[in-house]
């Protein structure tokens, strides 16, 4: 259980920051990213420099972005968790999301973090922008913003420890505002790309 706990990239997450950096550089000529803002940790921001190296932009840091603070889970295997922490494993996968893992926090506070996150940055005078953030954030914030029953988020599947939506590593999600428009929700055809 990464959370907040801050690493960097594995080789295969380097990879996958270069396949992403290559998708930037295949946009069409009519799409000119204007800003590109990250998470605070440290896969996220690697990520987001090769993807802004490959702009030319400077990459900014927005701290609402960073992933679902884990608490006392944050550094353990879940499969050691339940022997661990055995009724606060059952009252996070309970599903209740006001309950706030002891030291972390609460999926409530999660999707409200994360949604002010994005909704400020939609604020900005970008006509385009990238943002690279975390699975738990993201799905969290779009279930806010879209509501959970929104057909693309509906047919995701759930991750088991978030009970929101699963993102793969490196996918794209992309948001039309204003709105916002869900237009697509966890791409990985760049990841396949040669």
């Amino acid at each position: 259980m990464q959370g907040q706990a801050d690493v960097s990239l594995s080789d295969l997450g380097r990879l996958q920051a270069d396949a992403l950096a290559a998708w930037t550089r295949s946009l069409p000529a009519d799409v000119t990213i204007d800003e590109i803002w990250s998470s605070p940790l440290t896969r996220a921001r690697e990520t987001a420099t090769a993807m802004a190296a490959a702009l030319g932009l400077s990459l900014q840091i927005e701290e609402g972005l960073a992933e679902l603070h884990a608490g006392i889970f944050q550094g353990h295997l879940w499969a050691d968790l339940e022997a661990a922490f055995p009724e606060e494993v059952a009252c996070w996968r309970s599903g209740d999301a006001e309950y706030a893992i002891p030291g972390g926090e609460s999926r409530a506070g999660l999707a409200a973090r994360g949604r002010a996150a994005l909704e400020k940055l939609a604020q900005r005078p970008a006509r385009h922008m990238i943002v690279v953030a975390h699975g738990g954030v993201l799905t969290a914030a779009l279930g806010s913003l879209l509501g959970r029953t929104h057909p693309l988020l509906a047919q995701a599947a759930e991750r088991p420890f978030t009970k929101l939506p699963a993102l793969a590593n490196a996918s794209l999600t992309l948001l039309d505002w204003p709105g916002p428009e869900l237009v697509a929700f966890n791409e990985t055809g760049h990841l396949d790309e040669p």
